[in-house]
């Protein structure tokens, strides 16, 4: 007989299940003998028993050799019996291992986490969330939901993103600002609803509420307002104040005060304003959150005006120069970029006639004027220029001194619309040069009919301040006084007396012509006019004697009664009577020189 060799048989054995979940599950398997070669493998599974390779399996395809495995068992139903063995197939036949069972679980809720919250305004927020597992039944429903309390569910407010696994957007929206939100991402299936982690955040702030105060106070380059924060928006305010501008509806990024912090009432300085300029200004206050704006509210500021200013005193007068000034007592808003005094020969000089310049701004200044000739009057004012113009002072008028051919300096006077030395004559030539004869003797002045002049009791201390006594036989020459000036007329010393309270005739007074040198009882002689009659007396024609010094001031004038006498004034210290007489020419009196009419 012949020995077959015996065939081999492939074999498979089904082992247990392993993790068993609500749509999966995963069991083992052996293929015990490879037989003649294992094409094949894997698990075949089912709800019906004596599943078959026909039925749902997993394939591992051919064996290299035999051993275990494992198959994860997908598609499964929740809460159902599931019937499963190992198989294995070759060419010619397939092979099962032992029948086994499980039950898939009931489904849960689905694991869902929650994104990160973003884009948070005052009233809405973006966030989301990721489904990682169904929980074993189709999630029908995911979104996130929230509420002020804690642990927020469906039933409290929701969006509505969709259905099924994996990561969506939501758009939380009808928040109110300032107010902490707490929020969970959700997933619903059939066994309930699973939450993701909760996450909390903050609504913004609104801006606050302002409102913009009337703009008072207001001067050239100053005005006040400020403003009221009714609302801070649920956010601390960090700075307030007022901004302006030229323009409406000025912000932060210009002129500004900064004016505390919180809200409330409060008041701003604006500075730094133009003369007669329209502003706009609006309160402001700012957090966190932005810059918030009140009303806007203009006002123009006042235009420039001329300056205030009043004009000094003239002192220090000479032939050619004299001192003045003045003071700037409100520059008119505006700066005042000259300031000095102008004079001229007319009134009300202006900044067209000869002026100084004497600096700028307000205030008391001094000025030097220059250039002017002897025995003139001159006007004077101060003044003062900013950008609406130039203001004056009041006016001042002054008399530069006389000078006489010597070099003598006379002071000078106005009186009406005379102009008067205020000193007497003491010149000792004409004004051609020509000197004057000096007769001290007394018979040889008796017996005079030319011009001479002496000193009082021929002495020449008496020239300051009593000046000389002359004949009136100089002052039919012409030339005694200096260029411009004339020995007054009878009827110019009448305007003169009349004008100082006298009456030109005897028993007149002419107390304004008075001076401290009249001896007493004369106490109403107060110079108040600046004429200053000095009491020289007189030399006599008679016997050339000179008489009562300190008693009389006697002048001539220079209109003739006849060949032998001229008309004179005569002042008497003890009551100020005006005496008006026709002397004798030969009499030496004392001269006034009164200034040409123009």
């Amino acid at each position: 007989t012949t020995c077959q060799k015996p065939q081999k048989v492939m074999m498979v054995s089904t082992g247990s299940p392993g993790a068993i979940l609500s749509n999966s599950a995963t069991v083992t398997g052996r293929i015990v003998d490879l037989g003649e070669g294992v094409t094949q493998y894997g698990h075949c599974y089912g709800e019906n028993q004596g599943v078959e390779i026909s039925d749902l399996r997993t394939n591992f395809g051919a064996a290299l050799k035999a051993g275990e495995f494992e198959s994860e068992l997908t598609g499964l139903r929740t809460n159902t019996k599931y019937f499963v063995k190992a198989y294995a197939s070759s060419a010619k036949e397939t092979v099962y291992g032992s029948e086994i069972e499980f039950i898939t679980p009931p489904p849960m809720p689905p694991t869902v986490f929650t994104s990160s919250i973003t884009n948070i305004t005052q009233n809405t927020a973006d966030g989301g969330g990721n489904v990682t597992s169904d929980g074993g039944a189709p999630v029908t429903s995911r979104g996130v939901c929230w509420n002020t309390t804690g642990n927020p569910t469906v039933n409290n407010s929701k969006t509505i993103n969709g259905s099924g696994t994996g990561s969506f957007t939501s758009s939380i929206t009808g928040l109110q600002p300032c107010v902490i939100y707490h929020v969970r991402a959700y997933a619903t299936n059939s066994a309930g609803t699973g939450y993701g982690n909760e996450i909390s955040f903050t609504t913004a702030g609104n801006i606050p509420t302002v409102t913009t105060a009337a703009v008072t106070g207001i001067t050239r380059t100053t005005a006040i307002s400020g403003g009221n924060i009714t609302s801070d928006g649920c956010i601390s305010i960090t700075v307030r104040g007022v901004c302006w501008s030229t323009s409406a509806n000025p912000t932060v990024a210009g002129a500004h005060t900064t004016n505390g912090s919180g809200p409330g009432s409060f008041t701003s300085n604006l500075t730094g304003l133009s003369p007669n300029t329209t502003y706009h200004v609006r309160a402001y206050a700012t957090h966190s959150q932005g810059t918030a704006y009140g009303n806007n509210v203009s006002f123009t500021t006042p235009p420039v005006t001329l300056a205030t200013l009043t004009t000094n005193s003239v002192t220090s007068i000479t032939s050619t120069t004299a001192v003045s000034g003045g003071n700037i007592t409100n520059d008119g808003g505006g700066t005042i970029t000259a300031r000095g005094v102008c004079w001229n020969t007319s009134a009300n000089p202006t900044i067209s006639n000869p002026h100084t310049n004497n600096g700028t701004g307000s205030g008391n200044f001094t000025s030097n004027i220059t250039g002017l000739t002897s025995g003139t009057t001159y006007y004077v004012r101060a003044y003062a220029t900013n950008s609406a113009g130039t203001a004056y002072g009041n006016q001042y008028s002054f008399i530069t001194p006389v000078t006489d051919v010597e070099g003598n300096v006379y002071k000078t006077v106005v009186i009406g619309t005379q102009v008067w030395m205020a000193e007497n004559l003491k010149t000792t030539k004409y004004n051609n040069g020509t000197s004057i004869p000096l007769v001290t003797d007394s018979t040889t002045w008796t017996n005079l009919s030319t011009p001479a002049y002496c000193w009082y009791n021929n002495d020449i201390s008496y020239k300051n301040p009593y000046g000389a006594l002359y004949n009136w036989f100089n002052i039919s020459t012409g030339n005694l006084c200096p260029a411009g000036w004339h020995i007054p007329s009878n009827g110019e010393w009448t305007t003169l007396t009349n004008l100082l309270g006298g009456i030109d005739v005897a028993g007149g007074k002419m107390k304004e012509a008075g001076t401290l040198h009249w001896t007493s009882p004369n106490v109403d002689a107060n110079n108040e006019s600046g004429f200053t009659g000095l009491p020289a007396s007189y030399r006599s024609q008679s016997n050339g004697l000179f008489i009562n010094f300190g008693t009389y001031a006697l002048y001539w004038s220079s209109t003739e009664y006849n060949t032998t006498t001229s008309w004179g004034r005569g002042l008497y210290n003890l009551d100020g009577t005006v005496y008006v007489y026709s002397y004798p020419k030969g009499h030496g009196f004392s001269v006034r020189c009164i200034k040409d009419s123009k």
